[in-house]
């Protein structure tokens, strides 16, 4: 273990900025001391490959756990449409067909939901974040995976710069702006990784040994 005063180094599993930036700004308004360290250039890919957010972000931590021999953090996240019976779901990020094709996934899921109404058009944005640290018990590492999720509904057209991803046609309930068109502190305050962000920051204290105050 460190010391008290100096920051636990923890691996995000990510090479996207724009979570980088987003779980940044969390892990600062914490009050928490841990440094982002960012994906080593030789970490290996993993596939994608369960059938839940919580399955995948699980993978995804374990393996670059294993390989940097650090606490990983890692994350999987999407946008379940109830009239596209809870799709894209896992498979947000490459639902046109390419991985992270942001405009492509969004003109498909619009297109897609052309002809639903106004009132059928249900969604919400869900997001499952997996600690994996090493030497645990028994050098069994331990492993911790919370959920956020935030409900909301499908516009018609994109609107708004902010954000990335569905962000564009996404509106909160009891909100009238998608949450591209937010703040990327209002964002924070509401989104489905930051609720779940905010449910690991006791998991992450007390694993990292790193009590409130």
């Amino acid at each position: 273990m460190t010391s008290s005063g100096s920051p636990v180094r923890v691996v995000l599993a990510t090479r996207n900025a724009h979570k980088v930036a987003e779980l940044s700004r969390m892990l600062a308004d914490s009050g928490l001391s841990v440094e982002l360290v960012p994906v080593p250039d030789d970490a290996p890919h993993v596939a994608e490959t369960e059938s839940t957010f919580a399955g995948n972000a699980l993978l995804k931590a374990r393996a670059l756990s294993a390989h940097t021999g650090l606490p990983a953090i890692a994350d999987d996240s999407g946008l379940c449409v109830d009239a596209l019976n809870a799709m894209p779901g896992v498979l947000s990020a490459r639902w046109a067909g390419r991985h992270g094709d942001d405009q492509a996934n969004l003109e498909l899921l619009l297109g897609q939901l052309a002809d639903v109404a106004d009132t059928k058009r249900a969604a919400r944005f869900v997001c499952a974040v997996a600690l994996v640290v090493p030497g645990g018990p028994h050098d069994t590492p331990l492993e911790r995976v919370v959920e956020g999720e935030v409900e909301g509904r499908i516009t018609r057209e994109s609107r708004g710069a902010n954000g990335f991803g569905y962000d564009p046609i996404f509106v909160p309930d009891g909100h009238e702006r998608t949450t591209a068109e937010m703040s990327a502190h209002e964002k924070d305050a509401l989104s489905h990784r930051g609720l779940a962000l905010r449910a690991l920051l006791p998991v992450l204290r007390e694993a990292l040994g790193r009590p409130e105050g």
